[in-house]
């Protein structure tokens, strides 16, 4: 069986945050640190390079396939901040339909800067991802 490529690592969110270019989304992703420790109630870690996570569950797909994720997240990419919230936005259109300007992937909400939406609508946006994920794969601190 292979393994996830995006694991957990030590690198220090923080670190990370500090070297992200440009300054408007290093701000923002200082903002978005506090702001998904708050809503979360986790703590953050870095996944991987780049993406920063709250919380983790454990998934077993019907073909096999298993393995750990985190629950929550952010990453502040070049082009956009990348919110992540799993499993995904399929059900979540009347709340999207408050947030503000964004654009959707399959479990990635991209967003240019904070100032473009109403982060109280991300924060119930954060709260309902974790509640229906927990619903179906048990959520545990990172």
């Amino acid at each position: 069986m292979s393994t996830n490529k995006t694991q957990p690592t030590d690198q220090s969110p923080e670190a990370f945050i500090a070297g992200v270019e440009p300054t408007r989304r290093r701000e923002d992703g200082l903002r978005l640190l506090a702001f998904f420790q708050e809503v979360s109630g986790f703590a953050p870690v870095m996944w991987g390079p780049s993406m920063i996570g709250y919380g983790r569950y454990h998934y077993v797909y019907d073909s096999g396939r298993e393995g750990d994720y985190l629950a929550t997240g952010f990453s502040p990419r070049k082009a956009a901040l990348s919110v992540y919230i799993m499993p995904g936005y399929q059900n979540y259109d009347a709340i999207l339909g408050r947030l503000g300007k964004h654009k959707l992937g399959r479990s990635c909400l991209y967003i240019n800067k904070l100032d473009d939406i109403d982060m109280d609508v991300l924060a119930e946006l954060i709260r309902t991802g974790l509640k229906d994920l927990d619903a179906r794969w048990r959520v545990h601190p990172a």
